[in-house]
């Protein structure tokens, strides 16, 4: 197993209302607990305020649960030293909606591509960043580029290629393809398919969209309002879900 977050709440104190009232508290995720098994993918699906995004920022140990534990590997992410933890990262990254957002457009996409292999003191770094480009389907010339000359499905391919360069065991994939039309939607979702069976990666996959998340997972998990609705294999709760909060989101996607 790869990843295993157990009963896992994040709260976050909102602007007090009233000058001698308690803050309210927002509680964003409310005790989430999922395992993910190496090479398989899970989909986390909910609509916006779902807590899905929060549930992956904690997995990525960019913030820490109130409750609940996580562990990577079997390490447990936040009981991690500072130093260990930044030695453990490369084997766990994320990929951003925005591609053109977490680029930084005053470099080449080889110089942000390598970014990660910097922080590991890789010596091997342009090897590696044309390996990670032709794995995502461009070309060695492209790292000499800079952002604003692609599409953004090519950005998008970058920001793949970055994610990938440090070989990991774990992809989190947040909102990956949102911002994508719909063709484009489908090239990368291949791209990340067809990576998973190459580098035997594991998933965390979260959209708003049924439809994308059934075309690519393997396993299923329904938020709302922070709280887990259902989970499973994903084509069983497709095609017969528990909840009337899946049944509705299954007809927005037209399922």
């Amino acid at each position: 197993m790869i990843l295993e977050v157990r009963n896992v709440t994040r709260r976050y104190r909102l602007p007090r209302q009233a000058l001698l009232s308690a803050p309210p508290v927002l509680v964003a995720v409310d005790n989430a607990s999922l395992t993910l098994e190496r090479g398989e993918t899970l989909g986390i699906v909910g609509e916006s305020g779902s807590g899905k995004s929060t549930l992956a920022r904690m997995v990525m140990a960019f913030e820490r649960p109130d409750e609940g534990n996580i562990r990577f590997d079997g390490h447990d992410l936040n009981a991690l030293s500072t130093g260990d933890l930044r030695r453990l990262r490369p084997k766990f990254q994320m990929i951003f909606q925005d591609p053109y957002g977490s680029l930084d457009p005053r470099r080449t996409v080889g110089w942000s591509i390598a970014e990660p292999l910097r922080v590991m003191a890789s010596t091997d770094i342009t090897r590696r960043v044309d390996e990670a480009l032709a794995q995502v389907g461009l070309r060695q010339q492209d790292a000499a580029k800079y952002p604003h000359e692609f599409s953004g499905g090519q950005r998008q391919r970058i920001a793949i290629a970055r994610a990938i360069v440090t070989r990991p065991a774990l992809l989190v994939a947040d909102e990956a393809v949102s911002a994508l039309d719909v063709s484009v939607q489908a090239q990368i979702l291949n791209l990340l398919m067809d990576l998973q069976d190459e580098l035997g990666l594991a998933m965390l996959f979260i959209s708003h969209d049924l439809a994308v998340v059934a075309s690519i997972c393997d396993q299923l998990m329904v938020m709302q309002h922070g709280r887990t609705l259902e989970s499973g294999p994903a084509q069983q709760v497709l095609a017969a879900p528990s909840h009337p909060y899946t049944k509705s989101l299954l007809t927005a996607a037209g399922a």
